[in-house]
Formats: structure tokens, C-alpha cells, sequence
């Protein structure tokens, strides 16, 4: 089975006999990685022919492995993904007569298929070519390590499963991106493949509008900023993504402009608007900033960090994780261009209830010191 969203990156949608390189990782392109600790399992296996002649790996595996992009193939091999005779390979090796190609990566392969469930979906706009979902928070996107079942995708699986022309197992329709299993909001779904590759290219160019609300630790001295830094994984936490130099060769490079909605104190409510789409860019370039998401346990921000050092000051902050224990994080907005009729398209996502009592307890609090 493969699952696959478009990112900014890699604009074309691939069908269901494509190289999976990143087939059940809950992360975006950037999801190909060796294991933390070490283990790795073969997903595809490659003989070079006895008279195969020199031939680059990535090159090789394009004449092998049908609708898979080279850019994908050279990505998976710098993340150790590709291995010739049981050791990993850059792009320009060259394969020679009955060298073993494989594809390795840190999860067994998953051979089921998505099942329709009756999951409950919050679907805000639907049409014959797409429909546009309210996630909440706590709600897998879709299938992987630990979550094959119970995700959006089993979801939106029983809710077109009226529907001849949509594949759940086919990843030139469904889901054109997607967001973290603990953030909420809006995302666009693709009935069929000329709509997601539409849609793909409009997220490729960067002319869709999305904008996310967040609660983070700190206060601000100006009203607005940019953050720029290249995102990558944490080499001291495969599950975190961390920031570097834009200059630097590391990671993707990723843009992120903040603005402040509301200061309390020791917190403010901030817009964050994406001009890349990278795996957790708001939770790592807030951060990398000194400003963690609230309630955010990767990135530390299920923590104290700011305010007044008293038992009753942790008590309160303790009462408002409980009301929101997730990162506090929406996608708030987005907006397209219907990819058929060409009309502009613009949703927004009320604000989840415990993100209104979470504020609401904040701005309480604020009031109160003043």
C-alpha cells in the first residue's frame, strides 16, 4: 500500500505501484530515515542483471521502479535509505552486474490495506472533485507505525465508499497534505487525480493561504517577525525536527511569519503564516526562536518556562495544560483555487473548544495582574 500527500517539493502525486519511500511515516518528504536504533527492513529488492552495465543506483532503480520521481530516489538515498550488497549508497554510485539494490527503512513493511471505518468527519465543503475536512485534534491523518486503523484516511475511506471513482489505496486521489495528529483544523481532499495534481502544483508555487493560530510561551517586543532557518531531524531526537542556518546544506529551507494576536503575560496567542510546508515548522521555528508551542511535550513546552516562580502560579499553569494537553496549535485558514471551475476558495476553521477555554483562562489571568 502507499499513502502520499503532496508537499512543496514534490508536486506530482504517485500511483499505487510507485516506490514507497515513505509509505507509513507520519511525516512529510522528509520522513526517510534510518531507524534511531539501528533497525532497518527491506522494502523493495533490485538484482542487477549479469550484464548490466555501469550505471548510476538512482538512475538504475528510475528504469526499475515505475512513476517514481529521481528527486524522490536521490532523497531516499541520502537518508541511507538505499542500500547496494547491504550498505548504504549516495545517488552516484554505480551499479554493476548482480549488485543487490534495496530499499531500507525503519518500519516493516505494511501490507494492508485501508479499510473503510465509520469514523465521524466534519466535512465543511464537498464537491464532485474535492472536499474540504475540519480535523480535530488527536486524529491520526493517516495510517502508519501504530496507527493502521482509526485515522482520517480510514475515515474519508467510509465516506466516499459510495464513490466508483475513489481509491482509498490510490494515492493519485485523497489527501493533498496534512497536519500533526494533535493539531487541529482544515485540510483539502482530492476525489479525483486531475483535482489533486491541481491542487499539489497550487501548493508547490506557494499561491494557497494557510494560516495557523498558536499559543506560545514568552512574550514578544515586537508586533511581528520572520523566522527563516532550514528544518531538518534532530540528531539527538529522530521525533523532533530542529533548525538551521538558511545558508547551511542541512535540511529544507522554511519561512514563518508570526504576528501577535494577544499578550497575557508569560504567554501570547499568535497568527503564523507558512511560506513552506516542512514537518512541525511552526512547533521548530517557534522554538528555535525561545518562543516553544503551550502544552507542546516534543518541543518542551509541556513545561513552566515563564511567569512567577510561586506553588499557586505552577498550579494554574498545571489547570491549563489539563485543558488543553496538546500542542496549541490550529490551522485556522485555507484558501485555493478550485482546481475545475477556477473560483477562489477560502475556509476558516472555528477556534476548537479547548483552545477558547485555554485563551479564555489566559486572558482571565492577564486581567487580573494588571
Amino acid at each position: 500500500m502507499m499513502l502520499e500527500e503532496c508537499s512543496d517539493k514534490d508536486p506530482e502525486p504517485m500511483r499505487s505501484d510507485s516506490l514507497d519511500l515513505d509509505e507509513s511515516l507520519d511525516l512529510d518528504d522528509d520522513g526517510l530515515e534510518a531507524g534511531a536504533d539501528g533497525t532497518l527492513y527491506e522494502h523493495r529488492r533490485v538484482v542487477a542483471d549479469k550484464g548490466q552495465t555501469l550505471l548510476r543506483v538512482d538512475k538504475f532503480l528510475m528504469e526499475h521502479l515505475r512513476d517514481t520521481s529521481r528527486a524522490r530516489i536521490q532523497r531516499a538515498a541520502e537518508a541511507g535509505c538505499i542500500h547496494v550488497n547491504d550498505r548504504p549508497v549516495k545517488s552516484n554510485y554505480r551499479v554493476k552486474p548482480l549488485d543487490v539494490v534495496t530499499l531500507m527503512l525503519d518500519h516493516p513493511r505494511m501490507e494492508t490495506e485501508v479499510v473503510p471505518e465509520d469514523i465521524p468527519l466534519n466535512v465543511v465543503y464537498e464537491d464532485s472533485d474535492l472536499l474540504v475536512v475540519d480535523k480535530p485534534a488527536g486524529l491520526v491523518v493517516h495510517p502508519g507505525v501504530g496507527n493502521y486503523s482509526g485515522t482520517l484516511v480510514n475515515a474519508l475511506a467510509w465516506h466516499l465508499r459510495d464513490n466508483p471513482d475513489y481509491d482509498p489505496n490510490d494515492p493519485s486521489v485523497g489527501l493533498v497534505h496534512r497536519i500533526d495528529k494533535d493539531t487541529s483544523g482544515l485540510l483539502v481532499v482530492a476525489k479525483t487525480a486531475e483535482a489533486k495534481t491541481d491542487l499539489c502544483h497550487q501548493f508547490f508555487v506557494k499561491s494557497t493561504r494557510r494560516a495557523y493560530n498558536a499559543l506560545v510561551w514568552g512574550s514578544f517586543d515586537d508586533p511581528a517577525g520572520r523566522i527563516e532557518g532550514n528544518i531538518a531531524r534532530d540528531p539527538k531526537d529522530r521525533q523532533r525536527m530542529t533548525v538551521f542556518p538558511p545558508e547551511s546544506e542541512v535540511g529544507k529551507p522554511a519561512v514563518t511569519h508570526w504576528r501577535v494576536l494577544e499578550a497575557f503575560g508569560p504567554v501570547t496567542w499568535v497568527e503564523c503564516v507558512l511560506e513552506t510546508g516542512r514537518t512541525h515548522q511552526i512547533r521548530a521555528h517557534m522554538k528555535h526562536i525561545g518562543h516553544p508551542l503551550f502544552a507542546d511535550e516534543r518541543y518542551g513546552g509541556m513545561e513552566v518556562l515563564r511567569g512567577q516562580p510561586t506553588a499557586k502560579y505552577k498550579q494554574f499553569v498545571q489547570n491549563a495544560f489539563a485543558l488543553c494537553p496538546r500542542q496549541a496549535l490550529h490551522a485556522r485558514t485555507l484558501g485555493f483555487v478550485h482546481p475545475r471551475t477556477k473560483q477562489e476558495m477560502f475556509f476558516e476553521s472555528p477556534q476548537p473548544e479547548d483552545l477558547t477555554k485555554l485563551i479564555d483562562k489566559w486572558r482571565a489571568y492577564a486581567q487580573n495582574q494588571l
